[in-house]
């Protein structure tokens, strides 16, 4: 465990560029020593873990009034819902001037807390549908899967059927009203009225797209369904949306990428197990352009799996199409935040939003609202060794390529043949040596990009085929592909060291061979950050 975290902590030391320690957001050794400690709980925010946690609250409505106008939705003592912040932040518009002519909600707040209220019961443990990121005007939202009989008649026998009878996993009855129970007294029309509450919600967001991570049609515990989902609703309600089936593996999998060593690299899921039947299902049409064999989904290990629906679900968010989207697994709080983590990082690294955030403050922004306040279980995962919120951060160095960019390239042009000179060799030359992703430059080494970005401070294109090889355009590609690299890699590395001497790593047993295993490995050699030049740039 000591060896873990020095190794840690030694790579995650100077940075590749600078030889200088990544700077550290103030409170990020806190809130991941709170994280760690206790699940939150809206209703729970009193005596010093209170203090803690309003510290936390407050950063973040400080880091999103960064760049945004936003509103507020109150849920105070977890009125609306036990897990969700007390503070539920709604993105109006960028406060940029520019931004705001071109993507403001028009969304009335008043009208949409109305709608939480009305709609709450539809979904598990009462995780409505929320939106958490602001992107073109679209909002990407999370939720818990749709609720069965099971909750709707009994919500304290339902989380303790939920949880194996867990004491620390929400055994305690949320406050029951009136509406409510006059919900449930109505069995023939019951799933009309807060399903057709939450329908109102989703459209009231402008969402289209749902994606639904589960790998079972319905949650079922001792023969009993205790969740249902959209795709498998007998009555049809949500046919007017765009339905994803895209099942991916449940916390209980992350105990095996923890055993071993942290190695996501060549760990399948075992897609044979009795409890799995929701096959993948997309539309046609949103995989045309993706270039994934999605038949061989089922031979596909973590890493892959991971990148390839993260490519989804940038491509549904990109398109034209002035809709949202909808992401969410069982209960909302374990996979997720995992996809919701990595599109905030993501479109974050292509300075897309939160555009005047650093890597240390994203980090923490992510952390603190998509995982913290948002109710994942983190004490209970470690307990478990189910460490998918690790997970999360260490997968970073995967989708540093351009190939998960949001920066649209609609036109693109073969280099000229006086550019004879920009060979191959040069390209590669541009990008840092491959540590672990299985992404590369491939079909882009004879192309040239010829839209801006459009991000601050980063390189545009727009004359790029016009300046012959050398120099300069060595340093545009440089530019262009290195950005994003160097802030999800930021991002990494500032995770690491803060894990490492807050949380530490449950580190699996020794090898036979002694080995202490593949995550110190990465560490050292494979985070980049110990024995690079400042040129490998």
């Amino acid at each position: 465990m000591a060896g873990a975290r020095a190794a840690a902590a030694a790579s995650a030391g100077p940075t590749a560029s600078s030889n200088s320690p990544p700077p550290q957001e103030p409170g990020l050794g806190e809130l991941l020593e709170e994280f760690s400690r206790t699940q939150y709980r809206a209703k729970d925010c009193g005596g010093t873990g209170g203090s803690k946690v309003e510290r936390i609250e407050k950063r973040c409505l400080e880091l999103f009034g960064r760049d945004y106008c936003y509103s507020v939705i109150q849920n105070v003592n977890g009125d609306i819902c036990g897990h969700y912040p007390q503070h539920i932040v709604f993105l109006e518009y960028e406060s940029a001037e520019k931004e705001k002519d071109t993507f403001q909600s028009t969304v009335q707040v008043s009208k949409l807390q109305d709608l939480v209220n009305r709609s709450k019961m539809a979904r598990c443990r009462g995780r409505f549908v929320c939106p958490v990121i602001l992107f073109k005007g679209k909002h990407i939202c999370r939720s818990a899967t749709l609720a069965g009989w099971g909750e709707l008649y009994g919500r304290t026998g339902y989380n303790y059927i939920f949880s194996g009878g867990a004491d620390d996993a929400w055994a305690d009855t949320e406050d029951i009203t009136e509406e409510d129970c006059a919900l449930r007294s109505s069995d023939t029309h019951l799933f009309d009225k807060v399903r057709g509450y939450d329908i109102k919600l989703l459209r009231y967001l402008s969402v289209k797209y749902i994606c639904d991570l589960m790998v079972e049609n319905k949650k079922v515990k001792f023969g009993m369904n205790v969740t249902s989902s959209e795709k498998v609703d007998k009555a049809q309600r949500y046919a007017d949306f765009t339905l994803l089936s895209i099942p991916y593996p449940g916390c209980e999998f992350f105990k095996e990428y923890k055993d071993r060593d942290y190695m996501a690299e060549g760990l399948i899921f075992n897609w044979k197990q009795d409890y799995v039947d929701a096959p993948l299902s997309i539309p046609n049409f949103l995989t045309c352009s993706l270039n994934i064999d999605w038949s061989q989904y089922q031979s596909w290990d973590l890493v892959q799996q991971t990148q390839n629906y993260l490519k989804l679900l940038l491509s549904i968010i990109n398109s034209d199409d002035d809709s949202g989207l909808l992401v969410h697994c069982i209960s909302g709080w374990d996979r997720t935040p995992l996809f919701i983590s990595l599109l905030r990082l993501s479109l974050w690294a292509d300075g897309l939003i939160h555009t005047s955030l650093k890597p240390a403050e994203m980090l923490y922004l992510t952390v603190a609202y998509d995982w913290f306040l948002f109710g994942h279980m983190l004490a209970d995962r470690l307990s478990k060794g189910e460490e998918i919120f690790f997970f999360c951060f260490n997968f970073l160095k995967h989708i540093i390529s351009e190939e998960y960019s949001a920066l649209k390239t609609p036109r693109r042009k073969s280099l000229p043949a006086r550019d004879a000179g920009f060979t191959l060799e040069d390209l590669c030359m541009l990008r840092r040596k491959d540590r672990g992703s299985t992404t590369s430059l491939g079909s882009d080494f004879s192309l040239v990009m010829e839209s801006s970005p459009g991000a601050a401070g980063s390189f545009t294109y727009e004359a790029v085929e016009l300046v012959p090889a050398g120099a300069q355009t060595q340093a545009a590609w440089l530019a262009a592909l290195s950005e994003r690299e160097t802030r999800l890699q930021e991002v990494r590395s500032v995770f690491l060291a803060a894990y490492s001497s807050t949380v530490g790593l449950q580190a699996a047993a020794p090898s036979p061979s002694g080995a202490i295993g593949g995550l110190l490995e990465q560490f050292v050699r494979g985070v980049g950050l110990r024995g690079m030049s400042s040129n490998t740039l």
